[in-house]
């Protein structure tokens, strides 16, 4: 692989306003001109859950396109990459928000992101539920007795496996059986599981796991959140005007806070966002 225009590079935080918390993404802010291939191997090479790469859009109706990759594949959508990706193209002025708006062009479509103090929003993707099949081997993968409830498969561009588990210190100590999500993943094409249950506050935590995709688990996921809610709101846990944070990351030492907010049917997500590299990518 050759690349010999310098490009502009940021290292972003999500879902935090400390650096080293959360959960980076690496986004390249001049991506034109990189193949697909290149792109898979940059974002193979970063090791990070997810890497960006910012081109111009083709729709008029948005103020940049962006390209998600894992280390493995390719992403119709992602959350955290969606608020990285914002963050640094609004702070290196290749947008600037419109009332208070971005809109990002992906594979699912238009993304309309919000700015607020240091904190950013996106409205979740159209999502769909089915019910998860073989959820005995879900059941055999995180433990007997664990889950609470009927696992679904919400399609938000990622299809994530979303489970109520019992209690909250459950999903604190959870040990999965890696292999066996996998297994489930490549078997049943979905992205990999995110779990939660609900504190005594009215908050939650949440877990997510992707080892299908080369992503243990991830540290703060913003699709599987936005995921969490869209489940919650239609087991009828949460409605319109709903509004709640979440925390994820701890069991990997990146304490991530995360803020949802439900208008109508529509599935808000957010947190704050920080910049810890900046700089030009180079090969």
């Amino acid at each position: 692989m050759s690349i010999t225009t310098p490009r502009p590079f940021k290292q972003v935080d999500v879902f935090t306003a400390v650096a080293l918390k959360g959960n980076p993404v690496a986004v390249i802010l001049d991506a034109e001109g990189l193949t697909a291939e290149q792109m898979q191997a940059i974002a193979n090479w970063t090791n990070l859950s997810e890497t960006t790469f910012v081109t111009p859009p083709s729709d008029t109706a948005a103020d940049y396109a962006v390209r998600i990759f894992t280390p493995k594949s390719e992403l119709p959508f992602a959350g955290h990459p969606t608020l990285g990706t914002a963050h640094a193209v609004i702070e290196s002025g290749l947008a600037t928000p419109k009332d208070g708006k971005v809109v990002q062009q992906c594979a699912v479509g238009l993304v309309e992101v919000s700015q607020s103090g240091s904190g950013l929003s996106f409205r979740l993707p159209r999502y769909a539920f089915e019910d998860a099949p073989e959820a005995e081997k879900l059941a055999a993968a995180l433990g007997e007795g664990t889950i609470k409830g009927v696992p679904q498969i919400v399609n938000v561009g990622p299809h994530w496996v979303i489970a109520e588990l019992i209690s909250a210190e459950v999903v604190e100590q959870l040990q999965p059986d890696l292999p066996m999500l996998a297994d489930y993943d490549r078997t049943q094409s979905t992205t990999g599981m995110t779990v939660y249950a609900e504190k005594p506050d009215g908050s939650i935590i949440v877990r997510s796991f992707a080892p299908a995709d080369g992503i243990a688990e991830d540290p703060v996921c913003g699709s599987g959140n936005g995921a969490v809610a869209a489940y919650r709101l239609k087991a009828g846990q949460i409605s319109a005007g709903s509004h709640y944070t979440s925390s994820q990351g701890r069991q990997v030492g990146r304490d991530g806070l995360v803020r949802v907010r439900i208008e109508g049917d529509a599935v808000h997500v957010g947190g704050d966002c920080v910049t810890v590299v900046d700089g030009t990518f180079r090969i």
